[in-house]
């Protein structure tokens, strides 16, 4: 699953957004083309980059010209239902002006559909939620997490009067989300960036591998951060096994040496997920080898008991230890040597990796008399075309 992670230190803003997202790999024309769709006019859209603190970020700006006037929440819907924008932008920009409303409405005592946007009904605010939505449709982002907000300090000036920060639109937006409040000086989280938050994200981090990291830069500089929103783009690691093992190990100085093949095949016979052995020094600076077995907690006691039967050992150690395991599978695949066995692996970004069985190789390379490489290499091969073939290898 492809995710983002807004990383807010410096707050949120609705162009910081949409800046982040040019410089993740959204297109300025495809913005412009889409835009197209709605019935505004005036504007004109800009992207340039700015360095903040030495971070070199995106600044995306709309120019208007003609003059701004306040838009009901009602008619921005109507705007926005009658438009050929795809329906699933029309469905993410709806639902961030109505949670808009809503806050609008709360703090006004009023009711949604009654609500006049002030700011948010401008042409520059209306671009930048459609922008975010067209943004996270053309990324093919399908979750957003995000970090504690800094509520910032201070007043602003609004059409209602001076305002202590966060405003009371902001502040019911961000019921819910990790907060800082007395973190920076000035508002940095706008009623905007809330609201796409508020619709669009939960409260992260994620875990999740990162593919690529963008910034978009704020209208201001704040003298003791940089300004800029970090949007970290990658795919989730849900897909990756989540597993409680259990580590056996013990320290041996007197085994002959030959048995530990032998103690190697009785442990993964008997379910051992991995077993190895580690040179090291011993009392009186003795040489002996440490035997690590890893395994499921219900087969700690056959594990055990093989390791006491098998070698001289007179105790054993036991720890849990936290594993993040790929979803992987086997299949057997015919090469033109013969079947070999090849083991798959799904990696979070939608990568597959697959290795031959080095046995399956061996064998075949003893039948025919020729090279293991090219039984290797031909099982490879084979993998991977019919990868392209059957969606599940």
């Amino acid at each position: 699953m492809k995710i983002v992670y807004f990383d807010a230190f410096s707050g949120i803003s609705g162009d910081m957004v949409i800046g982040a997202l040019l410089d993740l790999g959204l297109s300025l024309d495809l913005l412009q083309t889409e835009f197209s769709k709605l019935p505004l006019d005036g504007y004109t859209l800009h992207q340039s980059e700015r360095i903040q603190h030495g971070i070199r970020a995106i600044k995306f700006d709309v120019s208007v010209s003609a003059q701004q006037h306040e838009r009901s929440f009602r008619s921005i819907a109507d705007m926005l239902k009658a438009s050929p924008l795809s329906e699933t932008v029309k469905t993410t920009a709806l639902k961030i002006f109505t949670r808009l409303a809503e806050a609008e409405a709360h703090v006004h005592n009023t009711s949604v559909t009654d609500v006049h946007f002030h700011e948010v009904g401008a042409v520059d605010s209306i671009l930048d939620i459609v922008g975010t939505a067209i943004g996270l449709e053309a990324l093919r982002i399908q979750a957003a997490y995000t970090s504690p907000l800094p509520m910032g300090s201070g007043f602003v000036s609004s059409r209602h009067g001076t305002l202590p920060v966060p405003g009371p639109a902001t502040a019911e937006l961000v019921k819910g989300m990790p907060v800082r409040f007395e973190d920076g000086q000035s508002e940095l989280v706008t009623p905007t960036g809330a609201a796409i938050l508020a619709v669009m994200a939960q409260p992260g981090p994620p875990l999740f591998s990162i593919t690529q990291v963008g910034y978009g830069a704020g209208a201001r500089t704040l003298s003791d951060r940089p300004n800029v929103l970090r949007v970290c783009l990658g795919h989730s690691v849900s897909e990756v096994r989540h597993e409680q093992l259990l580590v056996l190990e013990t320290n041996i100085d007197d085994l002959n040496p030959e048995w530990y093949e032998h103690v190697m095949e009785q442990l993964f016979v008997a379910g051992a997920r991995d077993v190895f052995f580690s040179p090291v020094q011993m009392k009186k600076n003795r040489p002996g080898i440490l035997l690590r077995v890893l395994c499921a907690p219900q087969d700690q006691g056959q594990l055990s008991n093989i390791i006491f039967n098998e070698t001289s050992t007179l105790g054993i150690r036991s720890y849990p230890v936290d594993r993040l395991a790929l979803q992987r599978e086997q299949k057997e695949i015919q090469t033109r040597y013969g079947p070999v066995r090849v083991k798959i692996a799904y990696q979070p970004n939608g990568q597959v990796n697959c290795a031959p069985e080095y046995d399956d190789c061996k064998r075949l390379a003893q039948e025919k008399k020729i090279a293991l490489k090219l039984v290797y290499e031909a099982a490879l091969q084979e993998a991977r075309s019919q990868r392209g073939q059957d969606k599940s290898l």
